[in-house]
C-alpha cells in the first residue's frame, strides 16, 4: 500500500512541473484577404519582419495555411482574436486558428 502512494505523488510531481501546452497559430487561406493585409496582418500582431511575412503569406496561399509562431495558450487566444478583430475592421474573411503543438 505504501509504495502506492509513492508512486501517486511522483507523478503530482510531473504534473507540476510541466511545461506548459504551446499552441501554433496558423493563418487560413481564404479567396478574398488581399497579400498587402496578410503582411500587415503578420507584421503587426505576430512581429515578424516584412521578408518573413513574405514567406508565411506565401505559405499560406501555395499550402492553405501558414504557421505564425508558437504561444501559450493565452498568448495563442489573444493573436487569433486580434486577428479576427483586425479582419473584420478591414472586412476581410481572414482566419487564424490555435493547434496544441
Amino acid at each position: 500500500m505504501h509504495h502506492q502512494n509513492e508512486v501517486h505523488s511522483e507523478n503530482e510531481t510531473v504534473i507540476e512541473f510541466r511545461e506548459p501546452r504551446l499552441y501554433k497559430v496558423l493563418l487560413l487561406n481564404d479567396d478574398y484577404s488581399s497579400m498587402d493585409f496578410v503582411i500587415k496582418v503578420l507584421m503587426q500582431i505576430f512581429h515578424h519582419s516584412y521578408e518573413k511575412s513574405m514567406d508565411i503569406m506565401i505559405k499560406v496561399h501555395e499550402q492553405g495555411k501558414g504557421l505564425c509562431g508558437v504561444y501559450t495558450y493565452e498568448v495563442a487566444e489573444t493573436k487569433v482574436a486580434h486577428v479576427r478583430k483586425m479582419a473584420k475592421e478591414a472586412k476581410f474573411p481572414l482566419r487564424a486558428v490555435m493547434e496544441e503543438e
